[in-house]
């Protein structure tokens, strides 16, 4: 069982994929059905070719060939190489989907791909290429091409040739039996692997966003009801009750928030008119529970999606042992992934927007009424404080809410129209990842604004444990502003230490 935990310890951590003896068994039982079962018979992509040259049956002698064609002439990828957190985790979805014990390939490819995820042997894979169905075709040959030892890896820093690297870890390149050109390409397990890890980040950026909403309530000396346990069970969403739940837990040990029961119900204010303090705070900061619980509800129903696609047979054919029998059909076939990592992206951009929101409130002193302008701590007109910060949280978030636009809707039929309808599932995955470090970016500028903010007010000793907590690492970070400073350094080191997993 392969989970996106997992994939954290083995690419954030130093654990190692190991299989045991059943499952090595089970891959070895596939493999001898389809090597007894495949005699005579005509089986797609074994003695037929590829995609439209299906109808082409290929001569018993060149059926070895046939297998190295598909993976060289298919390394047809372009663009940038993905980082090499994305491509491990691409190798451990596809060993996912071998473990199986229903794609026909020999153990052996199991285990030297196992080498790779283990060795940190991270084959060149471009980030252009995939139209997601049949699977991942273009950025998995470049995978199965370091495979039979040929293009390029990252190993220990450098690029360098395969063949190089696999002698000196005295590993041999993978030999083709029957179908392991198909199998090492044919899967949905590079859009499997890139959403793993935006998994990973997504889940950290909520935590975040859940910590930053507190700490802002904090610094506004908000009301506490907006986060209490019978309004939020009231409205019956899961979502939005854990995250109230997890809220008041950071603002157990506030001594920032106020209780309305308090400063508004205990008297009649029969003589004021207008209050001084707003009698509700603005959406941004008493709506959190609201906007960033169906963000939690879509990212759970994401993990698992993810989790059952990690470990599902991605495949085709799929070489059945125990029904004894080979289907084909179309398990290569990405929407289950390019959905969901559409929806993540979504919601991800709309926390973008209320961090940018929320950003807004501390920089506008009109509107929170407390603090200065920019939380500006110099002389006004002469310095700018965080002034220009907003510029680029703007347009950072700006850009996230153009890439919201649904990605899953993009078919383009292509491969003389034996891909009439396609995925698009690795580029939907890609625009999640770059939506989500755009997060990061917006997200950094709202913690260094809140830390400015508390100094501003000088209510560090005020705020809850964790809020400042982060408070006095994000100042070991970056000082207080006074004078006018270039920040961009700044932001690079906040956003480093907000991804950290």
């Amino acid at each position: 069982m392969i989970d996106i935990q997992l994939i954290h310890d083995i690419i954030y951590g130093s654990a190692r994929l190991e299989w045991d003896k059943q499952t090595l068994e089970e891959v070895g039982r596939s493999y001898d059905f389809l090597e007894k079962f495949s005699h005579e018979k005509v089986i797609y992509g074994i003695n037929t070719g590829f995609g439209p040259m299906a109808q082409w049956r290929v001569d018993d002698q060149y059926l070895k060939d046939l297998q190295y064609n598909i993976i060289r002439s298919h390394s047809t990828g372009a663009g940038n190489a993905l980082p090499d957190e994305y491509v491990r985790a691409a190798m451990i979805a596809r060993l996912g989907s071998f473990v199986q014990g229903k794609s026909g390939i020999h153990p052996e490819a199991v285990t030297l791909l196992t080498e790779f995820v283990n060795r940190n042997i991270i084959p060149f894979v471009p980030e252009h290429g995939s139209v997601g169905a049949s699977g991942d075709l273009v950025q998995l040959a470049h995978i199965a091409l370091c495979l039979i030892g040929e293009g390029r890896v990252h190993y220990q820093g450098e690029w360098r040739d395969t063949a190089e690297v696999m002698a000196e870890c005295g590993l041999k390149p993978m030999q083709i039996h029957i179908r392991e050109g198909l199998s090492t390409t044919n899967g949905t397990s590079v859009m499997t692997g890139i959403s793993a890890i935006n998994q990973l980040n997504a889940e950290n950026l909520l935590r975040w966003a859940i910590l930053t909403s507190v700490w802002i309530n904090e610094i506004a000396e908000s009301y506490d009801d907006c986060m209490s346990e019978p309004l939020n069970e009231y409205r019956r969403h899961a979502g939005q009750q854990y995250i109230a739940a997890e809220m008041r837990k950071i603002a157990d040990s506030s001594a920032c928030l106020k209780k309305r029961e308090h400063w508004l119900y205990a008297h009649g204010h029969k003589d004021v008119k207008v209050f001084r303090d707003k009698v509700q705070a603005y959406y941004s900061l008493r709506c959190t529970p609201q906007i960033l619980g169906p963000i939690y509800e879509t990212l759970q129903h994401a993990r698992q999606v993810i989790e059952e696609e990690l470990n599902s047979a991605s495949d085709n054919p799929i070489v059945d042992p125990v029904t004894e029998n080979v289907y084909h059909g179309g398990n290569f076939h990405g929407d289950y992934i390019s959905l969901e990592e559409d929806k993540v992206k979504i919601a991800l951009v709309r926390l973008t927007m209320t961090a940018e929101r929320q950003l807004n409130y501390l920089f506008h002193d009109r509107i929170n009424g407390i603090l200065p302008p920019f939380l500006n701590k110099g002389v006004l007109g002469l310095n700018y404080g965080m002034q220009a910060c907003q510029f680029t949280a703007t347009s950072t978030t700006a850009e996230s809410q153009t890439l919201a636009m649904p990605n899953y809707v993009h078919s383009i039929p292509n491969n003389n129209d034996n891909q009439d309808i396609v995925s698009m599932g690795t580029n939907t995955a890609l625009l999640t990842r770059h939506v989500i470090e755009n997060a990061y970016q917006v997200m950094s500028i709202l913690v260094m604004a809140l830390a400015q903010a508390t100094d501003c007010l000088d209510m560090r000793n005020r705020l809850s444990r964790q809020t400042g907590k982060v408070y006095d690492e994000v100042r070991r970070l970056t000082p207080t502003i006074e004078e006018d400073t270039p920040f961009y350094e700044d932001i690079e080191r906040v956003t480093e230490y907000l991804k950290k997993l």
